[in-house]
Protein backbone atom coordinates (compact mmCIF):
# COMPACT_ATOMS: atom_id res chain seq x y z
CA UNK A 1 0.00 0.00 0.00
CA UNK A 2 1.21 3.51 -0.78
CA UNK A 3 3.06 5.05 2.18
CA UNK A 4 1.46 8.48 1.68
CA UNK A 5 -2.01 6.89 1.63
CA UNK A 6 -1.32 5.09 4.91
CA UNK A 7 -0.06 8.31 6.50
CA UNK A 8 -3.12 10.21 5.26
CA UNK A 9 -5.44 7.58 6.76
CA UNK A 10 -3.61 7.78 10.09
CA UNK A 11 -3.84 11.60 10.11
CA UNK A 12 -7.57 11.50 9.27
CA UNK A 13 -8.18 8.98 12.05
CA UNK A 14 -6.25 11.17 14.50
CA UNK A 15 -8.22 14.29 13.54
CA UNK A 16 -11.57 12.48 13.82
CA UNK A 17 -10.63 11.12 17.24
CA UNK A 18 -9.45 14.57 18.38
CA UNK A 19 -12.68 16.19 17.18
CA UNK A 20 -14.71 13.55 19.03
CA UNK A 21 -12.84 14.24 22.28
CA UNK A 22 -13.15 18.00 21.76
CA UNK A 23 -16.93 17.71 21.39
CA UNK A 24 -17.09 15.85 24.71
CA UNK A 25 -15.40 18.80 26.46
CA UNK A 26 -18.31 21.11 27.27
CA UNK A 27 -16.11 24.05 28.22
CA UNK A 28 -14.09 23.84 25.00
CA UNK A 29 -17.26 23.48 22.94
CA UNK A 30 -18.72 26.53 24.70
CA UNK A 31 -15.58 28.49 23.87
CA UNK A 32 -15.75 27.42 20.22
CA UNK A 33 -19.42 28.36 19.87
CA UNK A 34 -18.81 31.70 21.58
CA UNK A 35 -15.99 32.51 19.17
CA UNK A 36 -18.10 31.57 16.16
CA UNK A 37 -20.85 33.90 17.40
CA UNK A 38 -18.32 36.71 17.95
CA UNK A 39 -16.90 36.25 14.45
CA UNK A 40 -20.39 36.23 12.95
CA UNK A 41 -21.42 39.47 14.65
CA UNK A 42 -18.06 41.07 13.87
CA UNK A 43 -18.77 40.44 10.21
CA UNK A 44 -22.47 41.34 10.04
CA UNK A 45 -23.21 43.12 13.34
CA UNK A 46 -22.68 46.69 12.08
CA UNK A 47 -25.16 46.07 9.26
CA UNK A 48 -27.93 45.65 11.85
CA UNK A 49 -27.82 49.41 12.40
CA UNK A 50 -28.00 52.20 9.81
CA UNK A 51 -25.44 54.18 11.83
CA UNK A 52 -21.72 54.24 11.02
CA UNK A 53 -19.16 53.60 13.75
CA UNK A 54 -17.80 57.15 13.33
CA UNK A 55 -21.19 58.88 12.92
CA UNK A 56 -21.80 61.44 15.69
CA UNK A 57 -25.00 63.04 16.98
CA UNK A 58 -24.55 65.19 20.07
CA UNK A 59 -28.31 65.29 20.62
CA UNK A 60 -28.15 61.55 21.41
CA UNK A 61 -25.02 61.52 23.56
CA UNK A 62 -24.79 59.21 26.60
CA UNK A 63 -28.09 57.47 25.94
CA UNK A 64 -28.54 54.34 28.11
CA UNK A 65 -29.18 50.92 26.51
CA UNK A 66 -32.61 50.82 24.91
CA UNK A 67 -34.52 49.09 22.08
CA UNK A 68 -33.16 51.78 19.74
CA UNK A 69 -29.57 51.78 21.01
CA UNK A 70 -29.00 48.27 22.34
CA UNK A 71 -25.70 49.12 24.06
CA UNK A 72 -26.37 52.83 24.52
CA UNK A 73 -24.37 55.71 23.06
CA UNK A 74 -21.10 57.44 23.95
CA UNK A 75 -20.21 61.07 24.61
CA UNK A 76 -20.50 61.90 20.90
CA UNK A 77 -23.82 60.13 20.37
CA UNK A 78 -22.21 57.19 18.53
CA UNK A 79 -23.82 53.77 18.78
CA UNK A 80 -21.79 51.57 21.13
CA UNK A 81 -23.35 48.47 19.56
CA UNK A 82 -21.92 49.34 16.15
CA UNK A 83 -18.56 50.37 17.59
CA UNK A 84 -18.32 47.15 19.62
CA UNK A 85 -18.49 45.01 16.49
CA UNK A 86 -16.09 47.23 14.59
CA UNK A 87 -13.77 46.87 17.56
CA UNK A 88 -14.24 43.10 17.37
CA UNK A 89 -12.97 43.16 13.79
CA UNK A 90 -9.81 44.96 14.87
CA UNK A 91 -9.21 42.79 17.94
CA UNK A 92 -9.75 39.49 16.11
CA UNK A 93 -7.67 40.62 13.13
CA UNK A 94 -4.76 41.71 15.33
CA UNK A 95 -4.98 38.58 17.50
CA UNK A 96 -5.18 36.06 14.66
CA UNK A 97 -2.60 37.83 12.46
CA UNK A 98 -0.09 38.17 15.30
CA UNK A 99 -0.59 34.53 16.31
CA UNK A 100 -0.05 33.28 12.74
CA UNK A 101 3.13 35.35 12.34
CA UNK A 102 4.38 34.06 15.70
CA UNK A 103 3.63 30.51 14.56
CA UNK A 104 5.48 30.83 11.24
CA UNK A 105 8.57 32.40 12.77
CA UNK A 106 8.55 30.23 15.88
CA UNK A 107 8.14 26.81 14.28
CA UNK A 108 10.95 27.33 11.76
CA UNK A 109 13.32 29.04 14.20
CA UNK A 110 12.73 26.55 16.98
CA UNK A 111 12.46 23.66 14.53
CA UNK A 112 15.84 24.27 12.92
CA UNK A 113 17.44 25.01 16.30
CA UNK A 114 16.27 21.66 17.67
CA UNK A 115 17.07 19.73 14.49
CA UNK A 116 20.59 21.14 13.99
CA UNK A 117 21.51 20.98 17.68
CA UNK A 118 24.96 21.65 19.08
CA UNK A 119 26.46 25.12 19.03
CA UNK A 120 23.96 26.38 16.45
CA UNK A 121 21.09 25.47 18.75
CA UNK A 122 22.86 27.13 21.67
CA UNK A 123 23.48 30.36 19.76
CA UNK A 124 19.95 30.53 18.35
CA UNK A 125 18.22 29.96 21.69
CA UNK A 126 20.50 32.34 23.62
CA UNK A 127 19.69 34.99 21.00
CA UNK A 128 16.01 34.32 21.56
CA UNK A 129 16.52 34.63 25.32
CA UNK A 130 18.15 38.04 24.88
CA UNK A 131 15.24 39.25 22.75
CA UNK A 132 12.76 37.90 25.30
CA UNK A 133 14.47 39.89 28.07
CA UNK A 134 13.68 43.21 26.36
CA UNK A 135 10.82 45.10 28.10
CA UNK A 136 7.75 44.71 25.90
CA UNK A 137 6.23 48.11 26.73
CA UNK A 138 9.55 49.85 26.01
CA UNK A 139 9.66 48.21 22.58
CA UNK A 140 6.13 49.38 21.84
CA UNK A 141 6.88 52.95 22.90
CA UNK A 142 10.01 53.04 20.74
CA UNK A 143 8.11 51.65 17.76
CA UNK A 144 5.33 54.22 18.14
CA UNK A 145 7.98 56.96 18.15
CA UNK A 146 9.71 55.59 15.06
CA UNK A 147 6.62 54.41 13.20
CA UNK A 148 3.11 55.76 12.84
CA UNK A 149 0.67 54.56 15.48
CA UNK A 150 -1.81 52.03 14.17
CA UNK A 151 -2.62 48.37 13.64
CA UNK A 152 0.60 47.62 11.74
CA UNK A 153 2.74 49.00 14.55
CA UNK A 154 0.80 46.96 17.13
CA UNK A 155 1.23 43.73 15.17
CA UNK A 156 4.97 44.36 14.74
CA UNK A 157 5.33 45.13 18.45
CA UNK A 158 3.47 41.97 19.47
CA UNK A 159 5.31 39.65 17.08
CA UNK A 160 8.78 41.12 17.68
CA UNK A 161 9.22 38.87 20.71
CA UNK A 162 5.92 36.94 20.70
CA UNK A 163 7.32 34.11 18.53
CA UNK A 164 9.86 33.07 21.16
CA UNK A 165 7.42 30.96 23.19
CA UNK A 166 6.41 29.09 20.03
CA UNK A 167 10.08 28.56 19.16
CA UNK A 168 10.79 27.05 22.58
CA UNK A 169 7.83 24.69 22.40
CA UNK A 170 8.68 23.61 18.85
CA UNK A 171 12.33 23.07 19.74
CA UNK A 172 11.41 20.90 22.71
CA UNK A 173 9.14 18.77 20.49
CA UNK A 174 11.80 18.43 17.78
CA UNK A 175 14.44 17.39 20.32
CA UNK A 176 12.18 14.57 21.52
CA UNK A 177 11.31 13.42 17.98
CA UNK A 178 14.52 13.71 15.98
CA UNK A 179 16.07 10.56 17.48
CA UNK A 180 13.17 8.36 16.33
CA UNK A 181 13.69 5.72 13.66
CA UNK A 182 11.57 7.46 11.00
CA UNK A 183 13.90 10.49 11.12
CA UNK A 184 16.98 8.27 10.85
CA UNK A 185 15.42 6.43 7.91
CA UNK A 186 14.55 9.69 6.11
CA UNK A 187 18.08 10.98 6.62
CA UNK A 188 19.58 7.70 5.35
CA UNK A 189 17.47 8.00 2.19
CA UNK A 190 19.03 11.38 1.47
CA UNK A 191 16.29 13.72 2.68
CA UNK A 192 17.48 17.25 3.39
CA UNK A 193 17.20 18.88 6.79
CA UNK A 194 14.44 21.15 5.50
CA UNK A 195 12.41 18.21 4.13
CA UNK A 196 12.85 16.23 7.34
CA UNK A 197 11.64 19.21 9.36
CA UNK A 198 8.64 20.09 7.17
CA UNK A 199 7.58 16.64 6.02
CA UNK A 200 8.32 14.44 9.03
CA UNK A 201 8.85 16.40 12.24
CA UNK A 202 6.48 19.39 12.20
CA UNK A 203 3.36 17.28 11.40
CA UNK A 204 4.08 15.34 14.59
CA UNK A 205 4.16 18.62 16.54
CA UNK A 206 0.70 19.60 15.29
CA UNK A 207 -1.04 19.34 18.66
CA UNK A 208 1.26 21.58 20.74
CA UNK A 209 1.59 24.09 17.89
CA UNK A 210 -2.18 24.52 17.40
CA UNK A 211 -2.72 24.73 21.15
CA UNK A 212 -0.04 27.40 21.51
CA UNK A 213 -1.51 29.42 18.64
CA UNK A 214 -4.96 29.28 20.24
CA UNK A 215 -3.57 30.52 23.54
CA UNK A 216 -1.47 33.21 21.83
CA UNK A 217 -4.49 34.90 20.25
CA UNK A 218 -6.10 36.13 23.54
CA UNK A 219 -2.73 37.47 24.68
CA UNK A 220 -2.43 39.46 21.45
CA UNK A 221 -6.03 40.71 21.78
CA UNK A 222 -5.40 41.87 25.34
CA UNK A 223 -2.12 43.53 24.30
CA UNK A 224 -3.90 45.46 21.54
CA UNK A 225 -6.66 46.54 23.93
CA UNK A 226 -4.10 47.53 26.58
CA UNK A 227 -2.03 49.58 24.13
CA UNK A 228 -5.11 51.27 22.69
CA UNK A 229 -6.27 51.98 26.25
CA UNK A 230 -2.95 53.76 26.88
CA UNK A 231 -3.27 55.69 23.62
CA UNK A 232 -0.43 53.77 21.92
CA UNK A 233 -2.66 51.72 19.62
CA UNK A 234 -5.31 52.60 17.06
CA UNK A 235 -6.34 56.22 16.96
CA UNK A 236 -9.72 57.96 16.73
CA UNK A 237 -12.13 57.74 15.05
CA UNK A 238 -11.32 54.02 14.57
CA UNK A 239 -13.29 51.90 17.02
CA UNK A 240 -11.31 49.57 19.26
CA UNK A 241 -12.28 47.85 22.48
CA UNK A 242 -9.24 49.41 24.14
CA UNK A 243 -10.02 52.96 23.03
CA UNK A 244 -13.68 52.49 23.97
CA UNK A 245 -12.66 51.33 27.46
CA UNK A 246 -10.34 54.32 27.80
CA UNK A 247 -13.15 56.70 26.79
CA UNK A 248 -15.63 55.01 29.11
CA UNK A 249 -13.45 54.94 32.23
CA UNK A 250 -13.87 58.65 33.18
CA UNK A 251 -17.64 58.28 32.78
CA UNK A 252 -17.92 55.11 34.88
CA UNK A 253 -19.82 56.77 37.74
CA UNK A 254 -22.50 58.30 35.51
CA UNK A 255 -22.57 56.20 32.32
CA UNK A 256 -21.27 52.74 33.30
CA UNK A 257 -22.43 51.05 30.09
CA UNK A 258 -19.72 52.88 28.16
CA UNK A 259 -17.05 50.87 30.00
CA UNK A 260 -19.11 47.76 30.73
CA UNK A 261 -19.63 46.60 27.14
CA UNK A 262 -16.05 46.87 25.79
CA UNK A 263 -14.62 45.40 29.00
CA UNK A 264 -17.15 42.55 28.91
CA UNK A 265 -16.40 41.63 25.31
CA UNK A 266 -12.65 41.69 25.94
CA UNK A 267 -13.17 39.31 28.86
CA UNK A 268 -15.56 37.01 26.96
CA UNK A 269 -13.23 36.76 23.96
CA UNK A 270 -10.17 35.98 26.07
CA UNK A 271 -12.10 33.42 28.13
CA UNK A 272 -13.46 31.72 25.01
CA UNK A 273 -10.01 31.38 23.44
CA UNK A 274 -8.55 30.03 26.68
CA UNK A 275 -11.34 27.47 27.07
CA UNK A 276 -10.87 26.37 23.46
CA UNK A 277 -7.09 26.25 23.87
CA UNK A 278 -7.32 24.07 26.96
CA UNK A 279 -9.77 21.78 25.17
CA UNK A 280 -7.52 21.49 22.12
CA UNK A 281 -4.56 20.69 24.33
CA UNK A 282 -6.46 17.77 25.84
CA UNK A 283 -8.02 16.64 22.54
CA UNK A 284 -4.76 16.68 20.59
CA UNK A 285 -2.69 14.96 23.28
CA UNK A 286 -2.29 11.31 22.23
CA UNK A 287 -1.46 10.30 25.80
CA UNK A 288 -4.98 11.24 26.86
CA UNK A 289 -6.58 9.01 24.24
CA UNK A 290 -8.85 6.48 25.84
Amino acid sequence: MNTNLVQTQIENSFLKDSWHRLKQNKFALTGLITLLVLVFFALVGPSFSPLKYYETNLALKNQPPSPIFWFGTDELGRSIFVRIWWGARISLFVGITAALIDMLIGIFYGGFAGLLGGKIDEIMMRTADMLYSLPHLLIVILLTVIMQQGITTIIIAITLTGWINMARITRAQILSLKEHDFVTAASAMGASKTRILIRHLLPNCFGPIITTVTLTIPHAIFTEAFLSFLGLGVQAPIASWGTMAADGLPALSFYPWRLFFPATFISITMLAFNLLGDGLRDALDPWLKK
